[in-house]
């Protein structure tokens, strides 16, 4: 199939950079963004040149997700980088950062090389990989390129990529500049409550193990090495009240926090209905989470939005806890559930855009990625805000096959993504020829 050398966008209603909705048309060539108008003549007619008429669908940026867990190498019965990019097409997902805790785990040069070689022959999307911190690979860590930063697991890890206590952890923070992105949970906290729980085969559980405290302990730990060092701070899929007052009260310039869309919309009340499929680290909150998390993300205190896509079987949910994995999927899911939000009133449209697009284009220092306007990287999605359809396990194409918003019923699906100026989804069918590129992250 050619691909076409110029494509026109026709009577969108384009998302513009300062927020507004504007219908008209934005031409496309050679992967890039040329020019967005209210009206634009038709192309050259060049015989692959391609146009997409989008009446009554609204052009978004596409998704930049910027933690995912996509499971190769290694562990590919749970996820692999096609079946994850093909979730990703579908779900107006453009561009990925994935997680180090593969097998082997991305803690040297040549992990990080082989994930970039695997994804250049899979990805359907844009992607990036970090580089994960042990006790020992400082090196790797100053070195690693190209990366968006290091990963870092206070807690709710083992083996070589639980870097726990202030000694380990202020080694990382006091050398080099490179952003450090964390899980912030206290493994100490956590152990002690697993053996307070110790006997329980109830997953609601899971959330008094992994507790409030433990997550806020944490987090107040990578702040003051962050003001210590004034490094480079991101926290990762933030999940309590506490630490979202924490921040809204002391919040360096230099520090960014991200929240997951089951933090927002699901709660400790999840496990009565689905159990394990809602046990995921950190784990559920309280509905008064949900309320304080909303209103800080709101507010700016939280920066923007990943799912934190962590997939495993249902065979694998089916054990008894617990012995079952913590994650859940997300991508294919995150930005119709964004939308619903917007479309109910609970946010704009213009704020998911910048929540899972621009805002994440920022602070990884992606150049030309997160706006619709020339001069930019076509990555686009057109969604349609006019009809609702239910999450349905058939439907997804994610490996695991579940989600825990499963019957949900959602607006804002994707219509058309383009990746690259190439559509790569469109009206429920994936382009399989397209590939997506690695992620550039501009130096500090």
């Amino acid at each position: 199939m050619a691909t076409p050398s110029s494509l026109l966008i026709r009577h969108a209603r384009i998302l513009l950079p300062n927020g507004e909705l504007m219908t008209g048309d934005v031409q496309i060539r050679d992967g890039d963004i040329v020019q967005v108008a209210s009206e634009i003549s038709s192309l050259d007619g060049d015989a692959n040149d391609r146009e997409i008429d989008a009446n009554g669908l609204t052009l978004l940026p596409g998704v930049i997700d910027p933690q995912v867990h996509f499971r190769e190498p290694g562990l590919e019965h749970k996820e692999d980088l096609f079946t994850a990019s093909c979730a990703c097409a579908k779900g107006g997902v453009t561009s990925f950062l994935e997680m180090p805790n593969t097998r082997p785990l991305t803690t040297t040069q040549a992990a990080l090389d082989d994930k970039l070689r695997r994804a250049s022959e899979k990805c359907l999307v844009n992607y990036g990989f970090f580089i994960g911190a042990t006790a020992e690979n400082l090196p790797d860590l100053l070195d690693a390129h190209p990366t968006p930063g290091i990963k870092i697991f206070m807690g709710s890890m083992h083996g070589p990529l639980l870097v726990g206590g202030e000694e380990k952890l202020e080694a990382i923070f006091s050398n080099g500049n490179r952003l450090i992105a964390v899980h912030a949970e206290d493994q100490a906290r956590i152990e002690q409550r697993r053996q307070e729980f110790a006997g329980s085969i109830d997953p609601a559980i899971h959330s008094q193990i992994q507790d409030n405290e433990a997550a806020l302990l944490a987090t107040k730990l990578a702040l003051k090495l962050s003001q210590k060092y004034q490094r480079r701070l991101h926290i990762l899929h933030l999940s309590t009240g506490e630490e979202a007052e924490l921040l809204r009260q002391d919040k360096p310039s230099w520090v960014t926090a991200e929240v997951t869309p089951q933090h927002l919309l699901l709660n400790t009340s999840a496990y009565q209905q689905i159990g394990t499929l809602a046990q995921m680290n950190p784990p559920l909150r309280s509905p008064q989470d949900n309320q304080i998390l909303w209103q800080a993300l709101l507010d700016g205190v939280i920066d923007f939005i990943a799912t934190d896509h962590a997939p495993h079987t249902l065979e694998e949910k089916a054990k008894v806890y617990p012995n079952t994995p913590s994650g859940m999927p997300g991508v294919e899911t995150s930005l119709p559930l964004m939308l619903t939000q917007a479309v109910e009133g609970k946010c704009t449209v213009a704020q998911v855009a910048n929540w899972m697009s621009a805002a994440v284009a920022k602070a990884y220092k992606i150049p030309n990625k997160g706006a619709i306007a020339a001069g930019y990287d076509a990555d686009l999605v057109l969604v349609d805000l006019e009809n609702y359809r239910p999450v349905l396990r058939e439907e997804l194409l994610t490996k695991c096959g579940w989600s825990p918003f499963e019957g949900w019923n959602l607006t804002g699906w994707p219509i058309v993504t383009i990746v690259g100026g190439q559509v790569v989804y469109e009206q429920g069918k994936l382009n399989t020829n397209v590939r997506g590129k690695a992620l550039t992250f501009d130096p500090d």
